[in-house]
């Protein structure tokens, strides 16, 4: 695997479109040392970024959460990262917006700080092993949990969130698991490291829990849809792990995993049923649609 910083092309970086290893980044931003950053996840299909303006908009949101402003406009964003895939020559992968605070101070304080902002894509096939996401993928249980909304910007993607699912997926990796499933503040269920998470009961409903100090992802939410236009109902509630071997199904949601089934979280086994199968041929023909409307 070339690492991300030998690759070629461009990178737009502050609206322009840089060298790719000319892309630099000083060893004392405050971005870097204070976790002042946030970013998006988009995917390419058939070169269209699914779900752009979503996306834009809750990048500024995460922005504003931060207590910075994005010094370009939500159009221009979009203009941009359209303009950098299209450069790219990318059909099918990935696009990792991301803004964050400069050098021009090193403390707590940062008021003065300048706000960068650059766009990368690259191609990219399945987050998770092909093979796996057709038997479904294995999960432990971290010992790391969600923080109370009260104490971080839970609804953004702010780098510092992901720290905790770094060591969490370090940590299921090691015991042979391919992710690992978070609880939040309370104990009760919250969200795989990178991705939500849905179960399936004995009579074809769906649960999945609240997004009420975790992202409520945007594929989430599109999933959701396609499953109420098909009849099946979902209950969004908190789910204790107690419930865990009432299920009979589990899938993950993301921009990344797209939907993902789930064999077994710890102990709990699932099957990778119909409905899971269903679901995700829907979600890729209705991403496809998009490119094609």
């Amino acid at each position: 695997m070339i690492p991300y910083d030998k690759r070629s092309g461009k990178i737009w970086y502050n609206n322009e479109l840089v060298d790719w290893g000319d892309v630099k980044l000083h060893v004392l931003s405050h971005g870097l040392h204070y976790a002042s950053c946030v970013f998006e996840g988009e995917r390419v299909y058939d070169g269209s970024i699914f779900k752009l303006e979503e996306h834009t908009s809750r990048f500024f949101h995460s922005a504003r959460r931060m207590g910075f402003e994005i010094p370009y406009t939500e159009d221009q964003i979009n203009t941009a990262s359209n303009k950098i895939i299209a450069t790219q020559n990318v059909e099918n992968g990935y696009v990792r917006p991301v803004a964050w605070r400069g050098t021009e101070m090193m403390a707590i304080s940062a008021q003065q700080t300048k706000i960068h902002v650059a766009i990368a894509t690259w191609e990219w096939g399945s987050y998770f092993d092909p093979k796996l996401k057709v038997e479904g993928i294995k999960l432990n249980i971290s010992n790391w949990r969600r923080p109370a909304p009260n104490t971080i910007p839970w609804d953004t993607k702010a780098s510092g969130l992901y720290m905790i699912c770094t060591l969490s997926k370090h940590e299921a990796e090691k015991q042979g698991y391919t992710d690992s499933l978070m609880l939040d503040h309370e104990g009760n269920i919250a969200e795989a490291t990178g991705a939500n998470v849905f179960f399936k009961d004995k009579n074809g409903e769906i649960h999945t829990p609240i997004p009420d100090s975790f992202l409520d992802g945007i594929t989430r939410r599109t999933v959701i849809g396609i499953a109420k236009s098909k009849n099946i109902k979902v209950h969004e509630r908190k789910i204790s792990p107690t419930e865990l071997p009432n299920f009979v199904g589990c899938f993950l949601t993301g921009t990344a995993a797209e939907v993902t089934p789930v064999s077994c979280i710890a102990e709990n086994q699932f099957k990778v049923c119909d409905t899971i199968i269903d679901l995700n041929e829907s979600y890729q023909a209705l991403v496809r649609k998009k490119k094609a409307a």
